[in-house]
């Protein structure tokens, strides 16, 4: 049986109504941490002008095949193996990145990673959109995003939510500006970046 996450398929749509209106004129998007697969075979049938770069470390990539093979579609391509700490980012030309609910399971260092590596992928005018529950003046934004993060960090001290202010300094200073922070479901955001040079 392929994986399945209840989270994604609760959240798709109203990503996709986002990713819709940006993403129009992009050729190639590459999505870090691919997870289950559900989020790419969605926005690949249902944004069929653009290409869906699949990617994931190695022990995701079954999973995330069987939804691409089950789909029959062909806008979207089989993941590639992306450990965002490494060197071997795949070649550039994509005109848009994705990735959703990474940021609080990576270490602080691979966050730090993931943005200097999309920086080296995106030319100018290049759009990185994170989605995900983030901390705002350092405090939470719900009850449910507390104990959310306390499981996280009872399970890997390194792991938790992310401070707005702090990822978007980070974007900042890898030449990336925000252009839209975009309330979601779940106490969850849309994080939308443009890069500026």
């Amino acid at each position: 049986m392929k994986p399945y996450s209840q989270a994604c398929d609760n959240n798709k749509v109203p990503i996709l109504n986002e990713l819709s209106s940006y993403f129009i004129l992009c050729r190639n998007v590459l999505e870090i941490g691919s997870g289950t697969g559900q989020h790419a075979v969605f926005f690949a049938e249902n944004l069929p002008a653009l290409r869906w770069h699949t990617s994931d470390r190695i022990e995701n990539h079954v999973g995330i095949s069987q939804w691409i093979e089950e789909s029959n579609l062909s806008n979207i391509e089989f993941p590639i193996e992306l450990d965002v700490e490494s060197d071997e980012w795949p070649t550039s030309g994509f005109e848009g990145v994705f990735t959703a609910n990474t940021c609080h399971i990576m270490h602080w260092n691979m966050v730090v990673a993931m943005v200097e590596g999309v920086k080296s992928q995106l030319s100018t005018d290049g759009l990185f959109v994170i989605y995900g529950p983030f901390n705002y003046n350092n405090d939470y934004t719900s009850d449910s995003n507390r104990r959310f993060d306390d499981m996280l960090k009872e399970r890997d001290p390194g792991s938790g939510l992310r401070d707005f202010e702090e990822l978007e300094s980070l974007a900042k200073n890898n030449s990336f500006s925000l252009f839209k922070d975009v309330a979601m479901p779940a106490n969850n955001r849309l994080l939308m970046f443009k890069k500026i040079k």
